[in-house]
């Protein structure tokens, strides 16, 4: 007998920041029951789908009542009973309730944490893991890890402008060796601070990574590169450099301000400043480069960089569909990073995700500065098979939660390791060899 949905209920939990956020928990009138957490972060597009926050002074405005009201009293009365068999279904009901492009009706936090839950319950109530749900057959694409090293932009403070120094241990050859790799740069970079006695150097950013000044961005990447040294590891060969630049930031008046080197610069010249860091540092991934809605400089930047790194749209992109298809048609970035919460829907998140891949673009799925313990979006990575993963550092256990997951699926199912996977000229883990059955 098809099960049903018996029950919705939802709370309001606290996120890694100890930020409020939406938890809802759906019940199947076979006794399965689900619950899951929506992500929240701190640097977020303009364009993302819109959470619901209660403002007022309660939780310094941050509050999500409302929208776990919105669960309550609107979602769960229109989805009570509805039969479950495909999570579209109810995401396409959770879309049609809102009536909105955006959520900002419902609350993205709420129709996803609604989302989540349905996903996690179906995978739950047919005995099988959620990405051995989303890929029935085949071995299981492990994600190349993305691992934050040193923090900045919102992250950390403004510590420095770039919002994130990451490393990509591309040599390795399973997931267990590369994310022992991440931890070994990781640590070395916190010794090396501590050593120099640079002030905060026990500080931990939001995901993770390490929260200290440098003079310059470009310090920042060469203190990264003398830490691979330090852990044994060799910079180029087997692990390299990824960099959130997250340039919507620190973008005003059609400059890019760069505060702790007092300068500012045109879209070309920051063009010029990416492409010296690549000449100068084994920088193979670059996240947005450029200003969310700077269409025209980020079409250029592909043009002269992209045949050289994977330039990853993250709030140029959102996780949305239109944005993904404008920037393929005129040439825009050649990754997608993928965030369910920018979406609000899970079904239409991995929409996108398809898109990209059958348009030639990698796909990087992501965690956000707001995370919980639980460890559904490895699942997810590896049911999608997205090539590469970006959780936030080795430290810091809603972090850990994501990569141990992967570990578990590594000794458990039967995977291939994304380092194996190079495609189209792009770097490490940017796509499958091809697609396996999934749902």
């Amino acid at each position: 007998m098809t099960a049903r949905i018996a029950r919705i209920t939802a709370f309001e939990a606290l996120d890694s920041r100890g930020r409020p956020t939406v938890a809802a928990r759906l019940e199947l009138t076979d006794g399965t029951a689900a619950t899951a957490h929506a992500p929240s972060g701190a640097s977020a597009g303009s364009h993302e789908a819109k959470e619901l926050r209660d403002g007022g002074t309660r939780r310094g405005g941050l509050g999500v009542l409302n929208a776990v009201d919105n669960v309550a009293s609107r979602i769960a009365p229109a989805l009570q009973g509805m039969v479950f068999d495909d999570p579209s279904t109810v995401d396409d009901a959770l879309a049609e309730l809102d009536g909105t492009d955006d959520f900002s009706n419902l609350g993205a936090n709420a129709t996803l944490a609604v989302s989540l839950a349905t996903t996690l319950a179906v995978a739950a109530s047919e005995r099988t893991s959620v990405a051995r749900w989303l890929q029935p057959e085949g071995d299981l694409l492990l994600p190349m890890p993305m691992v934050n090293i040193v923090s900045g932009g919102a992250h950390a403070g403004r510590s420095i402008d770039i919002q994130d120094v990451l490393v990509v241990p591309h040599g390795a050859k399973s997931f267990a060796e590369a994310i022992e790799w991440c931890a070994d740069v990781r640590d070395a970079a916190s010794a090396m601070a501590v050593d120099s006695g640079v002030p905060g150097a026990s500080l931990v950013a939001d995901e993770g990574g390490i929260g200290i000044p440098f003079a310059s961005n470009a310090d920042a990447l060469r203190f990264v590169v003398e830490a691979i040294e330090r852990s044994g590891h060799q910079p180029g060969e087997e692990v390299s450099l990824a960099i959130d630049v997250a340039a919507t930031q620190f973008f005003a008046d059609g400059h890019y301000r760069l505060d702790s080197e007092n300068r500012a610069l045109s879209a070309s010249e920051l063009i010029d400043e990416l492409a010296r860091w690549i000449d100068d540092y084994p920088v193979i991934s670059i996240e947005d480069a450029l200003a969310e809605d700077e269409w025209r400089d980020w079409v250029t930047a592909t043009r002269l960089l992209g045949s050289r790194i994977q330039l990853i749209g993250d709030d140029h992109f959102v996780t949305n569909g239109d944005r993904l298809a404008r920037g393929v048609a005129e040439g825009s970035a050649n990754s997608i990073l993928v965030k369910v919460n920018q979406n609000g829907l899970v079904s239409r998140s991995r929409a996108v995700l398809d898109t990209a891949r059958a348009s030639g673009y990698s796909t990087v799925v992501s965690a956000r500065s707001g995370e919980t313990e639980q460890s559904w979006l490895a699942d997810f990575a590896v049911g999608w098979r997205a090539g590469q993963i970006k959780v936030g550092s080795t430290h810091r256990s809603e972090r850990g939660a994501k990569w141990n997951r992967l570990l578990e699926l590594e000794a458990t199912e039967s995977t291939v390791f994304a380092s194996t996977q190079q495609q189209h000229g792009l770097p490490v883990g940017s796509l499958a060899a091809a697609p396996a059955p999934t749902r």
